[in-house]
């Protein structure tokens, strides 16, 4: 068994260690999700924890890990009697991103199950994760069907597994401890809510730190074995202090003026339903056992606040997780009749080289918070139409190099109408196209590849059927032969790779639409990450195209590029496709089941250079060629409109909406006019 990177030994990183030891106090503060760039030693960290767990009292012989001391009822290896009991150390169970569902939930024998009735069923990481560490690295990137098991097991504390009929429950109660770089993409509501805790984490600035941590990963990988041996004893130290906190956690009080402080903040920062308020109750308890005392105090909420609330404040998926700290003092202070100690006692064995400090310090955030009463909402630009206000003519935005103009804001985003790739597709599962996927409605059955996940029981019977005769029938049982069994095939839906290409040329600025073309492309970026969708960003003006965002799961790396944008200059269309039909290609490459979507955000006019328009048209003659499925956002305005973009549009090959035909209520304004138009004439 390899040596592991011991816990204390970790340079910094105050928070992360921290929250991970007060849930190793407290399990059921709920988990932590670490936030921060790659090579900040996220994972170290946490897989080191595991070192640090008292060790777990278990049935012998149960493979689910049941409690001696309560043993599951329902447990498929019970119902257990005296057969005594083993202790073994507590278990970090990883989840691959790529995981399948039955190595998650597991795994039941359906031939047994169909022609003997018996269960045979194989546990999965649900099941070795029960009562111990469920780890996902990258928690981001996993799979929405896995996430829904993940949701499902956090909010009962078991397992089902269905299978046509055949079900088998198991417990599965763990500490979800979850990293991922927001660059590639942000979590969905439902999971990031299932977090106890969060903390943003990032590589030191200080040069003697990063020394340290170089001297020692160096030292480490020399000598794994006698590195660890010399942590030996602060590894030993903090594990005897999460025993004593265990300890003395059921004696911890929480007064009320404690509660009203929590009730308080929470609703101070108008956190979503009340699962907030559970968690920082639990951390503030935790961390006052942690501590070594038995009452809970104001910087204890303090710090709860700072490590249970940042992720919750969300309003949608561009809001930088963040609290606002002198929001957070003065309602402490109002509800709770005392000033925020600035320098509080850490407790025992405080801050230092060898382990976190019993109090804590400051989540450091990714970005500063909103202003203190916004919130996070966007302010509402001016004028009926939502978008900002222009300056007049007369006093022109800010220019740079080349007649470049300074970047405008978006307008406030709205709903979509839903676009969508035609036919059907096998890309990663998603809420955007029709698929061929694992979970969906059934639409045939075929013969399994490998190992057979989801039965088609009819199909399965009628193979079978016609040989029993054959295969000597006696009883009632139906003798079922491998070769019988059959797939079901299910279709549902897919996220797909929406590439945008936005003008950002002169014309589109010089009729002051550029902030109604950003808050429509903001909203469309919206839509992309409610249906998991990959993006990616070529922006075109002046005399090339430029990818200023290459192809990922982030959304709002993409929003924040968006936000940047400036405008000016000639527009080169034919760049801006040429370079869209560079970054499909490459595309293709790496994940050729994700299917393209090319969403071109322009008038449609093209300048610079020799026979622009003709240049244009070539260019996307050879997105059509490739069958890339595209529309084309028209933001031409004024009375007199050249259909341009439509133009574009039929050589691409697909559709041209207007930027208020792209708006879903709009859509459904027209529907209910055409049927009120319908009744007014039945009624005539």
């Amino acid at each position: 068994m390899s040596t592991r990177y011991p816990f204390t030994a970790v340079v910094g990183m105050d928070d992360l260690r921290l929250a991970l030891l007060l849930n190793a106090v407290s399990p059921s503060v709920g988990g932590v999700l670490v936030r921060g760039e790659k090579g900040t030693a996220k994972s170290t960290a946490v897989r080191a924890l595991a070192e640090l767990l008292p060790e777990v009292a278990v049935v012998a012989g149960c493979r689910f890990s049941c409690d001696p001391a309560s043993p599951d009822p329902g447990c498929p290896d019970g119902p257990h009697g005296d057969g005594g009991a083993d202790a073994r150390p507590a278990r970090m169970v990883e989840l691959p991103v790529g995981a399948s569902e039955d190595r998650l939930v597991g795994s039941l024998d359906i031939e047994k199950a169909l022609a003997d009735g018996v269960k045979a069923f194989e546990p999965g990481l649900l099941a070795a994760a029960h009562r111990g560490i469920l780890y996902v690295d990258e928690v981001n990137l996993l799979s929405d069907h896995l996430i829904d098991h993940l949701l499902d097991a956090a909010a009962m504390g078991a397992s089902h597994v269905e299978r046509e009929g055949v079900s088998v429950r198991h417990a599965a109660r763990f500490l979800l401890v979850g990293t991922m770089n927001p660059e590639e993409g942000e979590l969905r509501p439902q999971l990031l809510d299932r977090f106890g805790l969060t903390v943003e984490v990032a590589a030191s600035r200080v040069p003697e730190e990063r020394v340290e941590v170089v001297r020692r990963r160096l030292a480490f990988e020399d000598d794994p074995a006698g590195f660890a041996a010399r942590w030996a004893g602060e590894e030993a130290a903090l594990r005897a202090r999460i025993v004593a906190a265990r300890r003395l956690l059921p004696s911890v009080a929480l007064g009320d003026a404690v509660l009203l402080q929590i009730a308080a903040t929470c609703a101070a920062f108008e956190v979503d339903g009340m699962r907030a308020d559970i968690v920082m109750a639990r951390t503030a308890t935790a961390l006052a056992a942690w501590a070594g005392r038995e009452e809970v105090t104001g910087e204890d909420v303090r710090q709860a606040a700072l490590l249970a609330l940042p992720h919750r404040r969300r309003r949608n998926p561009f809001d930088a997780p963040g609290m606002d700290e002198d929001k957070l003092d003065e309602t402490l202070e109002r509800f709770g009749g005392e000033e925020p100690d600035d320098d509080p006692d850490p407790g025992p064995d405080g801050p230092g080289d060898g382990g976190p400090g019993g109090g804590g310090g400051v989540p450091p955030q990714g970005g500063e918070g909103p202003a203190p009463g916004t919130d996070g909402v966007p302010e509402r630009a001016p004028g009926s139409d939502g978008v900002p206000e222009q300056a007049p003519d007369r006093a022109p935005a800010p220019r740079g190099a080349a007649g470049e103009r300074a970047a405008v804001k978006a307008a406030e985003p709205f709903r979509t109408k839903v676009l969508s790739v035609p036919g059907v597709g096998d890309g990663a599962a998603g809420r955007r196209s029709r698929a061929r996927t694992e979970h969906g409605r059934t639409t045939g059955a075929t013969r399994p590849r490998g190992a057979l996940t989801k039965l088609h029981l009819a199909a399965t019977v009628r193979a079978a059927a016609p040989h029993q005769r054959a295969r000597g029938r006696s009883g009632a049982g139906l003798v079922v032969r491998r070769d019988d069994l059959r797939q079901a095939v299910r279709e549902g839906r897919e996220g797909n790779l929406v590439l945008f290409v936005v003008d950002a040329s002169g014309s589109m600025a010089a009729r002051k639409r550029m902030g109604a073309v950003k808050g429509a492309v903001l909203s469309l970026l919206l839509d992309a990450y409610q249906r998991r969708d990959k993006v990616g960003l070529v922006t075109f003006r002046g005399r090339d195209a430029e990818l200023a965002l290459p192809p990922t799961s982030s959304v709002d790396a993409a929003a924040a590029r968006l936000e940047e944008l400036p405008t000016g200059g000639r527009t080169p269309l034919s760049a801006g496709l040429l370079r869209a039909h560079d970054v499909l290609r490459v595309e293709r490459l790496r994940d050729p089941s994700r299917r393209p979507l090319l969403v071109v955000v322009t008038d449609g006019r093209a300048t610079g250079g020799p026979d622009p328009v003709g240049l244009a048209a070539r260019a996307a003659r050879l997105h059509a060629a490739d069958g890339t499925a595209s529309v084309v956002v028209d933001c031409e305005a004024g009375p007199v409109r050249l259909g341009l973009a439509g133009n574009l549009a039929r050589d691409l090959g697909g559709t041209a909406v207007t930027l208020d035909e792209l708006r879903a209520d709009a859509i459904a304004g027209l529907v209910r006019e055409a049927q009120v138009n319908r009744s007014a004439r039945r009624a005539a």
